[in-house]
């Protein structure tokens, strides 16, 4: 989970004020001093942790909370709403021009993940109906133009690129290529360097005074903390920034960056690069992220991500087969994957309110992969029809899926009882309950 430690932190203060009916100005300021350590070894800047907790003490000694019934709530709630504001406020969406192309120029540090981002970038707008074009101006390393030429192949987006050239030339071909053929958002790979100097600086304002780009964003590495932040706020002087990536924020259990960029920057967070994948790339919603670092949970981000995970007309395909009680073992599997495709066990937990109490220890993130290899270790008949596999096909099925015979008993049994609850669910009909139920499951 991203900034686990952070929150895992807060957490613990935070238990201790609401296990307490009321509360002294002694308990404030103790448990005050206990966030402020918490935020300074999460390396959030040092001026952004003072103010922080400065606001929230002003506002947690008044009477108001002093004499309420739940005085460690209100505190809670006093501290979601600094930390809110301290995120960015708002969700800040990304500009859209009135005129094609949007035009997006990335910056970064070398190492940060920006060519690997630019392909994210193209394969979210691409999932939105848009037609991205990926244009290759990191001309002093070949291995980014081919880099880029990859992640564009993975993501089906083009990739414009003509080698090592002055890259305003590449810029300027690239939009006559985007007017040819109809692409309307734009998104420049610049050089990245291992620090910030001025002959990049210098590159980056020529690009930038050239094409005129509707959104200029830095990506920076969330798990360097106040480098990238200071290296944040140096790009954002010479160049204006427009918002930031922070990648590798699945990697950062501090969240020191994402809690100091906005204050010193003043330029928002848009995006959250959360994994390897190419759809691993989420819009950052500074109230989601408090929620989920204060233990509340993020139910409508998880309810997206299974939104994108579970089509609607297999939902539907779906619901049919449970109405008939043809639901299978293949069926099952499909559903299992799907789950998958959400994100590690944990990540899910912290969007549910509480599921952050399930200690990490507890879950067992190998499981689904074990009870897929156990299902496709089954012929298509054992699948449709689990009653036939007896003790010698239990053994083969073990045996092929390096699995025990145990564990293959574990989830006939499971897939068993699943199979009577849904009998007794589609029994009593959907009525207004609609077509869609939890994870995709339309019960």
């Amino acid at each position: 989970m991203a900034f686990e430690g952070l929150a895992d932190k807060l957490q613990t203060v935070f238990r201790k004020l609401t296990g307490r009916g009321k509360l002294s100005e002694a308990d404030i300021k103790a448990a005050m001093r206990e966030v402020r350590l918490a935020l300074l070894e999460a390396d959030v800047n040092y001026l952004v942790v003072k103010d922080f907790v400065k606001r929230i003490s002003e506002k947690a000694v008044g009477q108001e909370v002093m004499n309420s019934l739940t005085p460690g709530q209100q505190i809670i709630k006093i501290v979601r709403d600094e930390m809110v504001e301290l995120l960015g406020g708002t969700r800040t969406a990304m500009n859209i021009a009135s005129k094609p192309p949007t035009v997006i120029l990335m910056a970064g540090l070398q190492g940060a993940g920006k060519t690997t981002m630019c392909g994210k970038l193209g394969a979210y707008y691409k999932k939105q109906g848009k037609r991205p074009l990926l244009v290759a101006c990191d001309v002093y390393r070949p291995a980014a133009i081919e880099q880029l030429k990859v992640v564009g192949s993975q993501a089906d987006v083009p990739v414009f690129e003509m080698g090592q050239i002055k890259p305003v030339e590449i810029v300027r071909a690239a939009f006559d290529e985007a007017d040819r053929y109809g692409y309307d958002i734009v998104i420049i790979d610049t050089a990245g360097r291992l620090h910030i100097d001025d002959e990049m600086m210098a590159e980056l304002k020529e690009i930038r005074d050239f094409a005129e780009p509707t959104e200029t964003l830095l990506v920076i590495d969330a798990m360097t903390g106040q480098d990238a932040v200071n290296a944040a706020k140096a790009f954002n002087e010479e160049v204006e920034l427009t918002g930031v990536i922070l990648t590798k924020a699945d990697g950062d259990t501090r969240g020191g960056a994402a809690l100091s960029v906005k204050e010193v920057t003043g330029k928002p967070i848009k995006f959250l690069g959360v994994g390897e994948k190419l759809d691993d790339l989420e819009p950052f919603y500074p109230d989601r992220m408090a929620s989920r670092i204060l233990g509340m949970g993020d139910v409508l981000s998880l309810i997206e991500k299974a939104e994108a995970a579970f089509e609607e007309k297999k939902a539907l395909e779906l619901a049919e087969k449970i109405k008939k009680d043809k639901f299978d073992l293949s069926d099952y599997l499909d559903q299992m994957q799907q789950i998958k495709n959400m994100g590690s066990m944990q990540d899910i937990l912290s969007m549910i309110p509480g599921g952050n109490k399930i200690a990490p220890g507890s879950i067992d993130e190998k499981g689904l992969s074990r009870v897929e290899a156990i299902i496709l270790s089954m012929t298509p008949e054992e699948r449709k029809d689990p009653s036939v596999i007896n003790g010698s096909r239990r053994r083969r099925i073990a045996s092929g899926s390096g699995t025990s015979v145990q564990e293959v008993n574990r989830l006939l049994n499971q897939f068993g009882q699943m199979k009577k609850m849904m009998k007794q669910f589609s029994g009593k009909g959907l009525g207004k309950r609609g077509k869609k139920g939890f994870m995709g499951l339309p019960f």
